[in-house]
């Protein structure tokens, strides 16, 4: 009998997503900053104890009004890991700023303090640290760097239910940015959000998505008419977005529970691999709560990694792998600067892959996952 292919990742379904869009489709309001983003909004700053959460049509979308908000220019520097999505860098320098990359810790594939405090000059103007796999970063050693004319911009696209000690990831920050992407354990297809912490950027953050004009405090009240009072852009999901999010969010512990508990069945069943030598498991610091985004192993090398992914594939297993750094990028080279080796940047980028994880992944796959992969690498350790 043909094995049953097993995806990469699977969208799930709480069932209420149908339901609530069909709810605001015949409530005749589909247009953006109707009762579902209204919803959405006062239910993630429940969650993450934000001070402010603004929906978003994505997580780039997220960080590019961080950008504006902060008032990035021309001969800016913003710090970040090359280790990361092509966004991470574009919603600075589409503002004109120079993206400055420094190296990650090997242990976590998180930007390293370290690193960052080498790069720091009289230019920086912010730090975009990014929690990848939903593992939070150093954030007490992170927040050091900052005063009054640097920010700390939380690239927590993958970090949805993942905490730094007990506080949510994205709210430690100035400004943090999450993510609703089709492969995010909380999905709308496309959606994202930014939480604002720093009270004095909320209400210009409230006019920058508004287009540049105080609409919210028309609808609040507050005056009489609105009026475009400064820079803007439109930046809000439909209410069709927001409703079938609305739903996720609701499961939300649910489905990053279950994700959760994936993770550490892969954990278990791949522990005998590592204490062999043939793989590395994921390190999570003690600091760290995650939310189960992300199982991956790194390899002895690039050429295992590949001839492993292609093993896995004939299988009928998607096992990719992730970022090409982007300091080595085209784009990188040309826009931005990187500071130091980025020794371990390199290095693990070539020899990472990651598992399948999604709700509803049987124990039977996740076990033929992993056999598939430990009896490739043990009749390959030479």
């Amino acid at each position: 009998m043909k094995k049953k292919p097993i995806p990469f990742v699977k969208s799930y379904l709480t069932g209420l997503e149908i339901k609530y869009v069909t709810a605001a489709i015949k409530g005749g309001k589909i247009a953006g900053n109707g009762s579902y983003t209204h919803l959405c909004e006062a239910l993630i700053e429940k969650k993450t104890q934000s001070k402010k959460i603004l929906l978003s049509p994505s997580c780039t979308a997220a960080l590019e009004l961080a950008a504006v908000l902060i008032d990035i220019k021309e001969g800016d520097e913003v710090i970040m890991p090359s280790f990361t999505f092509t966004s991470t860098a574009n919603a600075f320098i589409l503002q004109g700023a120079k993206p400055v990359f420094v190296d990650i810790d090997p242990k976590t594939l998180n930007v390293s303090a370290h690193g960052i405090k080498k790069a720091i000059t009289k230019k920086t103007k912010a730090i975009v640290p990014v929690h990848y796999a939903g593992v939070a970063c150093d954030m007490e050693a992170i927040m050091d760097f900052k005063n009054k004319n640097r920010y700390i911009i939380e690239d927590a696209a993958q970090g949805y239910g993942s905490f730094y000690k007990k506080q949510h990831l994205g709210t430690l920050g100035d400004i943090g940015t999450f993510s609703f992407h089709e492969t995010k354990n909380i999905s709308s297809g496309e959606g994202g959000a930014i939480s604002i912490n720093n009270t004095k950027l909320i209400e210009r953050a409230e006019i920058i998505r508004e287009k540049g004009t105080n609409r919210n405090k028309f609808l609040l009240g507050l005056v009489d008419k609105y009026t475009w009072c400064d820079v803007g852009t439109s930046c809000l999901p439909s209410e069709i977005t927001a409703a079938y999010l609305f739903a996720q969010i609701e499961s939300s512990q649910k489905i990053n529970q279950e994700r959760i508990a994936i993770w550490h069945q892969y954990h278990h069943l791949l522990s005998q691999a590592e204490k062999d030598k043939i793989l590395s498991r994921p390190n999570i610091p003690p600091f760290a709560s995650h939310n189960g985004h992300i199982y991956y192993v790194v390899l002895k090398s690039k050429k295992i990694r590949d001839l492993c992914i292609a093993h896995m594939k004939k299988n009928q297993i998607t096992t990719p792998f992730h970022y090409i750094p982007l300091h080595s990028s085209p784009a990188g080279k040309k826009y931005c600067k990187t500071i130091g080796s980025m020794k371990y940047t390199n290095d693990i980028s070539e020899r990472l892959l990651r598992l399948p994880l999604w709700p509803g992944l049987k124990n039977t796959e996740i076990r033929l996952i992993t056999d598939t992969l430990s009896n490739f690498l043990y009749n390959n350790k030479n």
